[in-house]
């Protein structure tokens, strides 16, 4: 998509100036050397008319192939992802067929399938939203905090077994990206999870009026590494461990919503701070 709009960008510039160059020539040709015209309303008024003109009948040309190759590229992904959800949709259904199988170790390896097909299912509508949002429009809705929460949550029910965790929220009605907002919950409560304590795991999310924070005990983050934790790829060293590529996507959504983000780093753990006042109805 970069590509195309470097290309569209520099073609608009290419067709301007080659515009620009032909009526000015015409110009310089009919007005000084024929002495064509007599009024200089006239004048403006053609060659105005001229370069529209040059310039439409220029674009249409080198700029249609651009928008006829999106075009495809639209249909291939919509046809791609319509075949992706078929196969999925029969590894579901036929996993929940072979559930009804006693044997301990088959009902093992259907577990594990049924991870596999989840983690394939996510992938998929990640890909999906991923490609909806640059091609497409994305509708916003409204929806409570609790229920995204939740919704979050359940992702990570087994290994949150293992964690003690606390939620204080008001619940307040959302207007945003549902699935995009889902996405960052699933992201800050991954890394919540992923880098807690060992010894004594915990995760507190609280929410009050804008202000929506999740803590967890973990290993501080040094503070010049506070905002690179940020940037795509970026990892801390071993002995601090890192965030990853899920806190950019965070990022990047905070910044569409114009939703502020911070990071608190202490000893005895990190908080990830999101100010929601405009996406609070």
């Amino acid at each position: 998509m970069n590509f195309k709009k470097k290309y569209f960008f520099i073609s608009i510039t290419i067709i301007f100036l080659i515009t620009q160059v032909v009526t000015f020539s015409l110009f310089y040709f009919l007005v000084y050397k024929l002495e064509f015209f007599k009024s200089d309303i006239w004048t403006i008024v053609f060659f105005s008319i001229f370069e529209l003109l040059i310039f439409f009948l220029l674009s249409k040309e080198i700029l249609e192939p651009i928008f006829k190759s999106e075009e495809n590229i639209k249909k291939t992904i919509k046809n791609t992802l319509h075949e992706l959800n078929i196969p999925v949709s029969t590894i579901k259904l036929n996993l929940d067929l072979l559930r009804d199988l006693k044997e301990e170790k088959y009902l093992k390896r259907v577990e594990r399938i049924k991870k596999a097909n989840e983690n394939l299912i996510k992938l998929y509508n990640n890909m999906e939203y991923e490609l909806k949002k640059e091609l497409e429009r994305v509708d916003l809705e409204e929806f409570y905090l609790k229920d995204a929460l939740n919704s979050s949550i359940e992702k990570f029910e087994e290994q949150l077994e293992k964690i003690n965790l606390e939620i204080n929220i008001e619940n307040p009605t959302i207007y945003c990206d549902y699935f995009g907002f889902i996405i960052v919950l699933d992201n800050l409560l991954s890394n919540a999870i992923k880098y807690n304590s060992e010894n004594n795991p915990y995760i507190k999310i609280e929410q009050e009026g804008y202000v929506l924070s999740i803590y967890n005990h973990g290993t501080q983050i040094l503070p010049e590494n506070i905002m690179l934790v940020f940037e795509r790829y970026f990892q801390e060293n071993s002995l601090n461990k890192g965030y990853g590529i899920g806190l950019t996507v965070v990022k990047e959504f905070c910044d569409k919503y114009k939703i502020s983000i911070n990071i608190n780093s202490e000893e005895q753990g990190n908080t990830i701070v999101l100010n929601l006042k405009n996406i609070i109805k």
